[in-house]
C-alpha cells in the first residue's frame, strides 16, 4: 500500500471539505468561468447576446403623437419578443459572432429566424432612442447637413415622409450618413442599412418603424397621419450626436 506523507494528505483533505462544503454549484461555475472546449460543435453558451434596452422616457411621454398603449405594447411585447427569439436563434444554431455590428454585417450566412428579430431588436433600440418629448428642429451641424443634403429641413421631411408613405407593408425608413453624404431610403421588415443583404447601406442618423404594430391603435390604416405627428418626438440631439 502506498504511504501518503503529511503534506499530500493535507491537500487531499481540504480538496475534499471544499466540495463536500460547496458542492455541484461551484463546480459548474469554475467550469463555466473557464474555456468551455476547443470543439465549437460542444460549445452551448451564445458568445453574443442581444437585450433590451431600459426605455429612456414612460410609455406615456410621447402623447399624443404615439399613444400610451401603443408603447407599452409596441415595448413590451413586440421588442421582447425579438430579443426572446433572437437569442434562442444564436444558441441554436451556435451563431459566434461576437458584436450585434458584426452579426448584422454577415446576416447572409444567417437564418430567416435569426436575420429577422436580430434586426428587429437592433432597430427596435435605436428607435427609442431617437425620440423624445417635444423634439423641436435640428442645428448647427445637423442642420447644416440636412440643409447640404436636401436643400431645406421642409424638402427632408418631404422626402422621408415619401420614403416612409412608399415602403409596401412592413418595414422601416431610414436617415443615413453615408460617407459624408445624407440619404433617405427604406427597408423591408426588420431589414435594416447595416446589414450586407440590405440594397440600402449606410450609419444610421435617424429610423422611423413603419410596422402596423406601431401605429394601429392610434392611427388605425392612416399611416400618413403617424409620420406627421411622429416628426414632433425626433430626439435631434441624439440624431446629432450620432453624425461623425
Amino acid at each position: 500500500m502506498k504511504k501518503t506523507n503529511r503534506r499530500e494528505f493535507i491537500q487531499t483533505t481540504v480538496k475534499a471539505t471544499v466540495i463536500t462544503t460547496i458542492g455541484v454549484p461551484f463546480m459548474a461555475c469554475a467550469s463555466k468561468a473557464g474555456k468551455e472546449t476547443d470543439d465549437p460543435e460542444k460549445n452551448t453558451l451564445p458568445v453574443l447576446t442581444f437585450s433590451q434596452i431600459k426605455l429612456p422616457y414612460g410609455y406615456d411621454a410621447l402623447e399624443p403623437s404615439i399613444d400610451t398603449l401603443t408603447m407599452d405594447i409596441h415595448y413590451n411585447k413586440h421588442h421582447a419578443a425579438y430579443v426572446k427569439n433572437v437569442n434562442e436563434a444564436i444558441e441554436a444554431e451556435k451563431i459566434t459572432f461576437n458584436t450585434e455590428l458584426e452579426f448584422l454585417s454577415n446576416t447572409s450566412k444567417l437564418s430567416a429566424k435569426a436575420r429577422n428579430n436580430g434586426g428587429g431588436v437592433w432597430n427596435h433600440n435605436f428607435f427609442w432612442q431617437v425620440m423624445k418629448p417635444g423634439g423641436g428642429t435640428p442645428s448647427g451641424k445637423l442642420a447644416d447637413a440636412i440643409n447640404g443634403s436636401f436643400e431645406s429641413f421642409e424638402k427632408f421631411k418631404e422626402q422621408f415622409t415619401t420614403a416612409a408613405m412608399t415602403r409596401f407593408g412592413s418595414g422601416w425608413a431610414w436617415l443615413v450618413n453615408d460617407n459624408g453624404k445624407l440619404k433617405i431610403g427604406s427597408t423591408p421588415n426588420q431589414d435594416n442599412p447595416l446589414m450586407d443583404i440590405s440594397d440600402f447601406k449606410g450609419t444610421p442618423l435617424l429610423a422611423l418603424d413603419v410596422w402596423e404594430h406601431a401605429y394601429y391603435l392610434k392611427y388605425q390604416n392612416k399611416r400618413n397621419e403617424y409620420v406627421a405627428n411622429w416628426f414632433n418626438v425626433i430626439n435631434w440631439d441624439e440624431v446629432a450626436s450620432r453624425l461623425k
